[in-house]
């Protein structure tokens, strides 16, 4: 288990893209691949801004956002696992990383309060 948050983030951010890349596209897939992307990668650039963050203040309020995307994340997996069943399986992998992200990135939120 890699514990180094920062590279854990921006991995997870690779493979969601590897994914997307792979995924045909069609009327149906492409917003749904739009949405996984965008939230996806949004998790690791947040992290990386909380990281460097000016207050305490604005390191919770990144985590927060790390929070929201990692859920947000879940979801538009959940329908990409719809949209293609040869995907489904990666599909699930991944949302039970993206659920790691959650229960992380939620702990954080309730101790740096």
């Amino acid at each position: 288990m890699d514990y180094n948050l920062e590279e854990r983030t921006a991995k997870f951010s690779e493979e969601i893209i590897s994914l997307c890349k792979r995924v045909p596209k069609n009327v149906v897939t492409l917003p749904v691949i739009g949405q996984l992307l965008r939230c996806a990668t949004s998790i690791g650039a947040n992290y990386m801004e909380a990281n460097g963050a000016s207050s305490k203040k604005d390191f919770r309020n990144k985590i927060a956002i790390c929070l929201k995307e990692a859920r947000e994340t879940k979801y538009w997996l959940r329908l990409l696992a719809k949209t293609d069943e040869n995907f489904a399986e990666e599909c699930r992998t991944f949302w039970k990383e993206a659920h790691e992200f959650t229960l992380i990135f939620g702990k954080i939120c309730k101790t740096s309060q």
